[in-house]
């Protein structure tokens, strides 16, 4: 929707997939709804909805290398919990938002649901008008938050005392540094996972197709890349990114959700694990109930299938440069 121009600054959108909440990232009130909500919708032209309260959460600071916008949204999970926000609004703001480019609010304003959350929002930068005034389909009014207005609650974070960022099985909100996970236990894997709406993005192509350009994956590992659009997927092949990550031995699907919903390529089976960059991992979300699901960074998934087990991805990333 974003590609084609219909998420722009100040509307409100709907739609029959919870993570509608990543258009917030456009300045919109993006959110999930029902099939029977959408029927009502596409009748009437209207749905009610309950004015949430507004949590603030100010992400501030620069992001030290290896950790990205799923590690920093993975944080923000980790200390509000799965149900720290139900139907309440997530106003992201701060130094760190202020700077980040679409792709990286995408992911952010994607797993506001994961805490319950029924929008979220980030106040437009310029990178974000540049993006939708060459796509907009109609004229659009941005909405600013006023001076003296009071959030029900508000959450500080210091970005750059991140460090790359885990949800272990079988919860998103189960968060730890990797670096502890690593120290203390040696996680093997049997599949790597790009893909989905909070991570196939053409920049989380891009970081893995930098890591693993000239190398190779082990033998009986698996990599899945899945774009999470035709747009991202003619982008990366231009670029040569979708090239370089056949040569590294990944399989590359065709766009779209695939297996981080369950479905075609990447179904995981009984005593799997998997680390991915989509957006939850609850048992059986990936295939069988009985696999094991991570979640991490695209840099962090494409850095640990190069070893079959989890690896911090700050040793390969200290030369990479790549624009969130």
């Amino acid at each position: 929707m974003p590609e084609a121009g219909l998420a722009y600054p100040g509307m409100i959108l709907v739609a029959t997939d919870s993570h509608t909440t990543t258009h917030g990232a456009f300045g919109a009130f993006g959110t999930g709804v029902g099939a029977t909500d959408m029927a009502t919708i596409l009748l009437t032209g209207k749905l009610w909805f309950r004015v949430p309260e507004i949590i603030e959460v100010r992400l501030d600071g620069d992001a030290p290398d290896g950790v990205y916008p799923k590690d920093v949204v993975l944080n923000v999970l980790g200390k509000l919990k799965a149900d720290g926000a139900v139907y309440k609004a997530i106003d992201f703001t701060g130094s760190y938002v202020d700077q980040l480019g679409v792709p990286g609010r995408m992911t952010i304003c994607n797993m506001a649901v994961e805490m319950g959350a029924k929008t979220a929002y980030m106040q437009p930068n310029q990178k974000v008008l540049d993006y939708v005034s060459e796509r907009a389909v109609k004229p659009y009014e941005i909405k600013y938050t006023d001076d003296d207005f009071e959030y029900e609650e508000s959450h500080l974070f210091d970005v750059s005392k991140m460090e790359p960022t885990l949800s272990c099985p079988s919860s998103v909100d189960n968060v730890h540094n990797l670096t502890s996970v690593v120290e203390n236990h040696d996680v093997e894997i049997d599949q790597g996972y790009i893909g989905s709406c909070t991570g196939g993005r053409f920049e989380d192509i891009e970081i893995a197709a930098k890591i693993l350009k000239d190398k190779h994956i082990p033998k009986y590992k698996r990599l899945d890349v899945v774009p999470a659009s035709a747009e991202v997927m003619q982008k990366c092949i231009k670029a040569g990114y979708i090239q370089d990550l056949m040569k590294a031995g990944a399989t590359i699907a065709a766009p779209g959700c695939a297996a981080c919903l369950g479905i075609h390529e990447g179904i995981l089976a009984s005593g799997e694990v998997c680390i991915s960059s989509t957006n939850r991992n609850f048992p059986g979300r990936m295939g069988s109930v009985e696999a094991e699901i991570y979640l991490a960074s695209p840099a962090a998934v494409a850095s640990s299938i190069l070893n079959g087990k989890i690896t911090d991805p700050r040793k390969y990333v200290s030369e990479i440069s790549v624009a969130y």
